[in-house]
């Protein structure tokens, strides 16, 4: 009965086309989404009591509603209302975030404030026990109309979190007739520290001149927070850059790898960064040399140096990465192939000193702006993915593979 069931439950997902079933994706195992349809924006977390929960945001006519689910004997469990708005802005890369402390919930989510485009905040909303949740608050206290988005965030001791995130505060300026101004300086990386009722307990500028948008990273390690985003020099040169906080200051931003990337715009491709005891991974995009590549660089000390990057992949990617680490101290990444005129999710393992030990592929996906990134978390020596699928309506997918 175990086998008819199997065979008839993988028909169905070849017939919908949902999973590439070649034999590298063996082992892996669907879960039901819990997400309603037009439902996309997906994001992982998992405790540190590994207590693993996805968040995702679903769409109608007016309305956005971001939602979380618990993961409980591979079960999704019954969604719960974050919170709604018809003022938000949503987008396929600068997606909301969740995560669970010891005793308190936290989730952000973008809702614009005025008319320009790219004018918009970020707002956090805060939970004791994950259902009567706040209002939300502004993290950020420019109070200027300009870009705030692709946020990071980690619970701390204390019911406090860290929050990072992309501020476009400094790209606005007003002139003599009091008119704002665009483009008038670079986009700046900010972080804080927070209670569960918004007050600030720290606040800090970490960089002066990021990328644009591309997606913020952040870990915790046993000193404090560890940040990795796209830089911008003065020259177009938009790497990987990482900064720590160590003796209660923030490290000078240095790069993971001189890729010397020079782009005159924004790749919309930002990093990811994993901890397993002391050592530390960063997976990145990047297309220097005019080759695309997927790069994996490996610090033993904590983040204070990396050992040399390697390529994941070359030509073949559009990025769009993940990583995180296993019970055995391995890291496990993700990101986005392309072969002919289909777009693979791939998942590799590799251990402390880089090298592969296992590849597969997870699902077929599109290299459309609308199946957006997907995500990974883990739970010792399981991974758990979730993607958007690229249907007419689209869904949260999710699924995860035991190494």
């Amino acid at each position: 009965m175990r086998s008819l069931l199997c065979f008839c439950l993988l028909s169905i997902l070849c017939m919908s086309s949902c999973f590439n079933h070649s034999s590298d994706s063996e082992g892996i195992t669907t879960l039901d989404s819990p997400s309603g349809s037009n439902s996309g924006e997906p994001n992982l977390f998992t405790s540190a009591k590994g207590e693993v929960y996805l968040s995702w945001i679903e769409k109608t006519e007016s309305v956005s509603q971001l939602y979380y689910s618990k993961l409980e004997n591979d079960s999704w469990q019954a969604p719960q209302l974050i919170s709604e708005g018809n003022n938000w802005f949503v987008n396929w890369a600068d997606f909301p975030s969740f995560i669970a402390g010891d005793d308190f919930f936290a989730a952000h989510w973008l809702q614009k404030r005025a008319e320009g485009t790219y004018d918009y905040d970020v707002y956090i909303s805060t939970s004791k026990e994950g259902k009567n949740w706040t209002q939300g608050f502004i993290p950020h206290k420019d109070g200027v109309s300009a870009e705030h988005g692709f946020v990071s965030m980690l619970p701390m001791a204390n019911q406090q979190f860290f929050a990072t995130w992309l501020d476009g505060r400094n790209t606005k300026m007003e002139n003599e007739d009091h008119a704002t101004m665009e483009h008038a300086g670079a986009m700046t990386l900010r972080a804080g520290v927070f209670d569960l009722a918004g007050n600030t307990i720290n606040a800090w500028e970490l960089d002066n001149r990021t990328c644009d948008c591309c997606q913020t990273n952040a870990i915790m390690s046993q000193e404090g927070p560890i940040v990795v985003y796209r830089d911008r020099s003065e020259n177009e040169i938009r790497d990987i850059y990482i900064t720590r906080f160590t003796n209660n200051e923030w490290s000078t931003p240095m790069p993971v790898a001189n890729d010397f990337w020079e782009i005159p715009g924004c790749p919309v491709n930002g990093p990811s960064v994993a901890i397993s005891s002391e050592n530390v991974g960063v997976i990145w995009y990047t297309a220097s040399g005019n080759t695309p590549k997927v790069r994996l660089a490996i610090s033993n000390d904590n983040g204070e140096t990396f050992d040399p990057p390697i390529n994941i992949i070359e030509g073949k990617t559009i990025g769009r990465v993940g990583i995180t680490s296993l019970g055995n101290g391995h890291f496990v990444a993700s990101w986005v192939e392309t072969l002919n005129d289909q777009a693979l999710i791939k998942l590799g393992e590799f251990d402390k000193n880089g090298n592969r030990i296992k590849e597969l592929t997870v699902s077929e996906t599109s290299i459309e702006r609308a199946s957006g990134f997907p995500v990974i978390t883990s739970k010792d020596m399981e991974v758990i993915i979730a993607w958007t699928s690229n249907t007419e309506n689209s869904t949260v997918q999710t699924a995860k593979f035991k190494f």
